[in-house]
This record gives C-alpha cells, structure tokens and sequence, in this order.
C-alpha cells in the first residue's frame, strides 16, 4: 500500500472526483479526512470508507472555516501528510453576460480557497517538519479558453500558475506540489454543464455531454477512477522529484 500510514485532506471529498480518491486513498492506507461544505454528506461518505476516516465540514470561500478544519484534523489525526484541493465550483455565461457575482463566486473557491487552503495545510506540514504531498485540482480548461467558459478558464488557469509558484516556495520545506488537470470527466457536475451548454448552445440535454466524449481521442469522457492513479502516484513517494508540475489525465485532449 503505497500511502500507509499517512494522513490525507481530501477537499470537495464527498461527491466524484474527490470521493473516488478518498476511497482509492483509503485502499492504499492512508487516513483519509473527508472534506466538504456539506458535513453530513462529508460523514457519511467517512462512514462508508471506514478505515477511520474523519469526515469534516469545510466551506474553502471562508478562511476561519479551512482555519477550523486544519486544527480539527491534526487534533484528530495528529498531523497532515497530504492535501488534494479538489473543491471546486463552475458556472457558464458568454463573455457579454459575465457578471461580477459568478466571476467572485467561482474565483472564491478555485482559486482562494485553494490558494489558502494550501497555505493553511503547508504551514501545518512546515511545523511537523517531515515534508508532504499536496496536489491540486486544475482541469484542461486552465490549459485554452472557451467561448463560454471564461471565468472558470481564467480560474483554473490560475491554478497552474499558484501550483508552479507553491511548488517552487515550498520543495525547501520537503512539500511537493502539483497538479492534475482532468479532461471531461463523467460527474454529477457535468450533467450542470450539460444543462448550461443546452441552454446556450440551444442543444436537448445530453448532447453536448455526448458530443465531448466522442471527441476524446481515447474514445470516451473520463470516469472518476480513471483519476485516482494519478492522485496516488503524486502523493506518493514515487513523485519526490516532481515539483510544480500539472499532470493532463484526459484521455489525450491536450498536449503539454
């Protein structure tokens, strides 16, 4: 089991993505804490993982919400070894249509609340002084902008820029960040894009999210598992010398 023994912060932990990984972290043996901005469902998907994961509530728009979530796991668990800052929120509008209230919104979360949850949790890991693995959530999105997509673009983009910078401040303390930019992933959060899409593109529900998967080289829109190898292999100590880097897991939708 390559993270036995560690101590994982899985953000936006209950749902897709975030949730395969915690699973598929718990099958390597770490200790997983589920995070999420709903707590019930954060402790219910802990109960169902078993192993002694933690689930907790964590809103990363709020800094006394990472701020609590930090000293609650390290009371609990009694250090963090590693951190994937997957919350993350997406909204469509075209460029004449943004408003100030979805370009804060979304700018809030995938981009201070990861900046900042990454902060809190690096600080956690300079104190204890034996290094960690953050990773973080990008998306093929931060790699091109999309007509529609702007803000979110602009935001994940963001995302590779804050994790080439926190990988270069932070390699001195022992802490390796990274990141993971997924192509288009079958989620719960897709079926919203497809709505959005369907309402500007003026296409029936669920072909815009069929058109995607067809253009992926690979055949076929990603599944939440098809992430987790690559979560496990960043957080791991087979990743040491990999510092600042964003990893495409797409099904070969971009080339970088």
């Amino acid at each position: 089991m390559r993270l036995e023994g560690k101590v994982a912060i899985i953000t936006g932990g209950a749902r897709g993505i975030g949730r395969a990984i915690a699973t598929r972290y718990a099958a390597e043996g770490a200790r997983v804490v589920v995070a999420d901005i709903n707590a019930t469902e954060a402790k219910s998907v802990a109960d169902e993982i078993g192993h002694d994961a933690i689930g907790v509530g964590v809103n990363v728009a709020q800094q006394t919400s990472i701020d609590a979530m930090v000293a609650a796991v390290v009371e609990r668990a009694g250090r963090i070894d590693i951190l994937v800052n997957n919350a993350g929120v997406f909204e469509m509008a075209p460029i004449l249509e943004i408003t100030r209230e979805s370009y804060a919104k979304q700018f809030s979360v995938n981009v201070e609340g990861l900046l900042f949850t990454l902060q809190a949790v690096a600080r956690q890991m300079v104190r204890q002084g034996q290094g960690g693995k953050i990773v973080n959530f990008a998306s093929q999105a931060g790699r091109r902008g999309e007509a529609l997509v702007a803000v979110y673009c602009a935001s994940k983009a963001a995302v590779i820029s804050i994790t080439q910078s926190a990988g270069l401040g932070l390699i001195k303390h022992g802490i390796n960040v990274n990141a993971i930019a997924p192509g288009v992933v079958d989620t719960p959060m897709w079926d919203v894009v497809d709505a959005q899409f369907a309402k500007y593109e003026n296409l029936p529900l669920g072909e815009k999210k069929r058109q995607v998967g067809l253009a992926v080289p690979y055949g076929r829109m990603g599944h939440v598992e098809d992430m987790t190898g690559a979560a496990v292999f960043l957080a791991s100590s087979d990743a040491d010398y990999i510092v600042a880097q964003t990893l495409n897991v797409d099904g070969g939708n971009w080339m970088s």
